[in-house]
């Protein structure tokens, strides 16, 4: 999906970001360079090689997604703190878990963990539903209002519980989870289709990013890398929370 008034829309967002403050944001010129040369030495040079992710990963402005006082760290490689114990991932495990998931046009796909909302956006580009939770009431407010804001009609923001994932639009082609649960929920692959695809950091100290392909017999599993996520939040652990 192309929306065509990003760049208008990341001028507002920024001005509004930084209005008050002495202290200049790169302008939008800085910002378009600073975001190739990210997909050119963070992705291209780590193989990400899929030219629909190189593109949403290139044409959608990070810096709307990140901190006010983050906005000159963008685009680094690395994650960034969004508030709440959580972050928003580096740009190449974005890329990298985007690109295994194979994704078509067509494809319905569930997101756990919609943190700012960048992956949302990133699948947002490439799919044609785009279901995306997160448990952070404040994150889930602020993620589906800017992505709302950004045109994404095909992205669906709630509020909710992770582990159950979001039966009402069941089965989907493809799931990613954007925090690490110690194994991932029962529920989440008894919601991908047959022939569907999983992709979800795995573990609590050490954790490896697996990717689970669901077939008729059964589920087949690959591990991809050692990652370092945030840990997987569950509903009990927001109700003993400040959030």
């Amino acid at each position: 999906m192309r929306y065509p008034s990003i760049a208008a829309l990341t001028a507002i967002i920024i001005f509004a970001a930084v209005s008050g403050c002495s202290s200049q944001p790169p302008d939008e010129a800085e910002f378009a360079r600073l975001r190739a040369k990210m997909v050119e030495r963070q992705l291209k040079a780590r193989e990400i090689d899929s030219p629909e992710v190189l593109a949403a990963m290139n044409k959608i402005p990070r810096h709307l997604f990140v901190a006010e006082e983050h906005l000159a760290d963008a685009y680094g490689d690395f994650p960034l703190p969004i508030g709440y114990g959580q972050t928003i991932s580096q740009p190449y495990i974005v890329a990298y878990m985007t690109q295994v998931l194979k994704l078509q046009t067509s494809d319905r796909v569930l997101e756990i963990g919609t943190g700012s909302g960048y992956q949302a956006a990133i699948l947002g580009e490439l799919c044609a539903e785009v279901y995306s939770i997160e448990i952070i009431p404040q994150l889930a407010k602020s993620a589906g209002e800017l992505l709302k804001r950004m045109g994404y009609k095909n992205v669906t923001v709630k509020e909710g519980d992770g582990y159950l994932g979001w039966p009402e639009y069941a089965p989907f082609d493809a799931i990613i989870v954007t925090a690490a649960p110690e194994v991932v929920p029962r529920a989440l692959f008894e919601q991908t289709k047959v022939g569907g695809r999983l992709v979800a950091p795995e573990g609590e100290y050490f954790q490896t990013l697996r990717l689970y392909t669901k077939t008729e017999t059964g589920l087949e599993r690959e591990n991809l890398l050692p990652v370092r996520f945030v840990p997987m939040i569950k509903k009990q652990q927001i109700r003993n929370s400040k959030f």
